[in-house]
């Protein structure tokens, strides 16, 4: 490597250790106390509960319950209509680690940091040191990764497996030479592994990237091809279209709640979080700056230099400056067209970004401009960066502990606890907090005539219910109220529940 790729006074693998080392500590801890309250979390951890104790491998229900069905008296389960990928992951982990929360969280924890990893060596591999450390930074220092880093969530896994499909074509347009029969079943894998971890929407961030290159790949005449050829793109989609088939043709439930509701009514609008069509445009100008900024700075000062008009540019650029901006806007551009829309589905576009960050750096490298002025450009962005994606970060922290956002989780423990020391059987009744039913470690929400029943039967010794519900017990014989209700909010702001216990059986809980 020329003296001129080093980092001299930054030191590269020092400053390399620390990033990445600042960059572990942040995803971390950035979502402590963890709980399952937000974001859909209890609906994926729901997914391989079920794989471990029901041995429901497949196809998997939500912990919220539907309206009951023709003829049957009780309310049924809605069908989860998120593929298994993760679910898998998680289960095997559980059995590693005896944990639930680790297992939940560690497959986005490790796919961030193999992300963070493969970001690095890609940029270093193509534009040097300097743009690798920068892409590194950008990767760990914005508000979106640290806050999915540990979140029960698919987005992390899908954009490691967007990015690992895009450096295949990059690495196809940077060196010009012809795809293999092996790289061509590595893609039909990582296509596979996409469709089961978040279905389709993998697509949206690989495909129209391509269809857009090999359009200027035609135009230009001179511009390797990125493309693979059909059969690892119809062969992945008919491998998951067999999952979807057998989940409409043998479980209840599955073409109306994953199908109908899940993904086509996402193309409605009104539904879903349906929201306009530059909603991402703010959000990423906010959520990845400084980052953002410092693009759109370097691309305004490459205009001005040029001094050429768009037509001319775009016959000057190079192939990998070329996929990188198909790449990168092509899945923003198709997740804007769709109604549905939540700031974190726009995940996967961020580690493209960048890429195309560390190539506008060595864009203006190689046009002998003050390398001393872009490293200290680059120090600042990676120490403005770091202080406003951490300082984000420790506030929410901060914020959850002292609002006791964990107090649900707390007060789930102590009812096992308690029903485990007692012998104790128990359930909860139907309520709006999906992750209650995690917390206590129960298959299903029950209704209140349907526990009353049980209740009667000398079948159950506790239940856990709001507090709201707390006049509907005056149905039942031998109850033992708690000496005080437990709030899942320090503020006193959310749902109170309360454990009671029959007469007869040990004090009940008061977390």
């Amino acid at each position: 490597m020329p003296p001129s790729e080093q980092l001299p006074f930054l030191g590269a693998n020092c400053q390399f250790f620390r990033v990445i080392g600042v960059v572990l500590i942040l995803f971390a801890l950035a979502n402590l106390p963890w709980t399952l309250d937000d974001y859909d979390q209890a609906k994926q951890a729901f997914v391989s509960y079920q794989m471990v104790k029901q041995n429901r491998w497949l196809f998997q229900t939500t912990p919220t319950e539907g309206l009951p069905a023709r003829g049957e008296r009780h309310s049924q389960f809605h069908i989860n209509s998120k593929p298994p990928a993760i679910g898998w992951a998680s289960a095997v982990l559980y059995e590693l680690t005896r944990s639930w929360d680790l297992a939940w969280r560690l497959p986005s924890f490790l796919a961030g940091i193999t992300l963070a990893f493969l970001i690095f060596g890609t940029a270093k591999k193509a534009f040097g040191d300097l743009a690798a450390l920068t892409a590194l930074a950008a990767f760990g220092f914005n508000l979106l990764s640290p806050r999915l880093a540990t979140l029960v969530r698919t987005d992390m896994p899908l954009a490691l497996v967007c990015f690992a499909i895009g450096v295949l074509m990059f690495d196809k347009v940077r060196t010009g030479r012809d795809w293999t029969t092996h790289q061509r079943v590595i893609l039909l894998a990582f296509l596979v592994a996409g469709l089961f971890i978040k279905g389709p929407i993998v697509y949206a961030f690989v495909l129209p990237p391509v269809i857009i290159y090999q359009i200027l790949q035609r135009w230009r005449g001179d511009f390797p091809t990125a493309w693979s050829g059909w059969w690892p793109w119809t062969a992945s989609f008919a491998i998951f279209l067999a999952w979807v088939i057998t989940g409409a043709l043998f479980v209840p439930g599955f073409y109306h709640d994953a199908i109908q509701v899940e993904f086509g009514e996402r193309f409605r609008e009104g539904l879903h979080r349906s929201q306009p069509l530059l909603f991402y445009v703010p959000h990423l100008l906010s959520k990845f700056a400084p980052w953002s900024l410092l693009m759109i700075m370097l691309f305004i000062l490459a205009i001005r230099q040029t001094r050429i008009g768009t037509r001319a540019w775009l016959r000057e650029i190079s192939p990998e400056m070329c996929w990188l901006l198909a790449w990168a806007l092509g899945g923003i551009v198709v997740m804007s067209l769709i109604p549905s829309k939540r700031v974190d589905r726009i995940f996967p576009s961020i580690p493209p970004l960048c890429l195309l960050l560390a190539a506008q750096l060595n864009y203006f490298k190689q046009r002998k401009h003050s390398e001393l002025l872009l490293r200290r450009i680059i120090i600042a962005g990676i120490l403005v960066s770091a202080v406003y994606a951490g300082g984000y970060a420790a506030t929410r922290v901060i914020q959850g502990y002292r609002t006791h956002r964990d107090a649900l989780e707390e007060f789930g423990r102590e009812v096992r606890r308690t029903a485990q020391i007692s012998h104790l059987r128990y359930e909860v009744i139907r309520a709006a907090d999906e992750g209650l039913l995690l917390y206590l470690q129960r298959p299903r929400f029950l209704t209140f005539d349907r526990a009353a029943e049980l209740w009667r039967a000398g079948a159950l010794d506790g239940l856990v219910l709001r507090a709201n519900d707390q006049l509907k017990l005056a149905e039942l014989s031998e109850i033992e109220l708690p000496p005080r209700l437990n709030a899942i909010k320090g503020d006193d702001s959310g749902t109170k529940y309360i454990f009671v216990t029959r007469k007869a059986s040990s004090a009940p809980v008061a977390p």
